[in-house]
């Protein structure tokens, strides 16, 4: 059974597009590229070894851990209800990765029917408006973090999708492997 459930959770995934370090610019050209390997935890989370990919009007961009490491970091601290304690986040503001595909950093009007949808490894999904990832309209921070309390995430993947100023981390999305941003009609 647990052969089926992972094999389900993989055929999903590919089917929505979330793709485990594979050459996207191969497979778009036609070319075969092998999977990149999936990690198990000790608990059978796959661990995602390949890029973080972001998406927006037609534009992409891909994230390694060593390119996101090369990026100025930010970090910051917070109550995580699951584990209940205080916990130390480093990572990359999410509206630095989001602009250079043209998310504006300072909506305005239409552009706040933008909304961007973060997905994990296991398909657990997460929706924040463009406002709530901007610190020009939100006081709050969202980082993609690499470390927490000075060490690699672990079981939490390579990535996690962290925010200051929620009352527990249930839109926190660990081994986080996409971000589509799209407009609400």
């Amino acid at each position: 059974m647990p052969g089926r459930f992972w094999r389900a959770v993989f055929v999903a995934a590919l089917a929505s597009g979330v793709v485990f370090g594979t050459g996207i610019q191969a497979q778009a050209q036609g070319q075969a590229q092998p999977m990149g390997e999936m990690k198990m935890d000790h608990v059978a989370h796959p661990i995602p070894t390949g890029p973080l990919k972001i998406t927006f009007d037609g534009k992409s961009a891909e994230w390694t851990t060593a390119a996101l490491a090369a990026l100025p970091h930010t970090t910051i601290t917070v109550y995580n209800e699951h584990a209940k304690t205080n916990q130390t986040y480093s990572g990359v503001p999410l509206i630095a990765l989001l602009s250079p595909l043209g998310v504006p950093s300072t909506p305005h009007g239409k552009e706040f029917r933008l909304y961007l949808v973060a997905e994990g490894s296991d398909g657990y999904q997460v929706v924040y408006s463009v406002g709530e990832v901007t610190p020009d309209v939100h006081d709050g921070t969202t980082l993609v973090a690499d470390t927490v309390d000075g060490k690699p995430l672990g079981d939490n993947g390579p990535f996690q999708l962290v925010t200051t100023g929620e009352k527990r981390p249930a839109r926190w999305v660990r081994n986080l492997v996409a971000i589509r941003v799209q407009s609400a009609q």
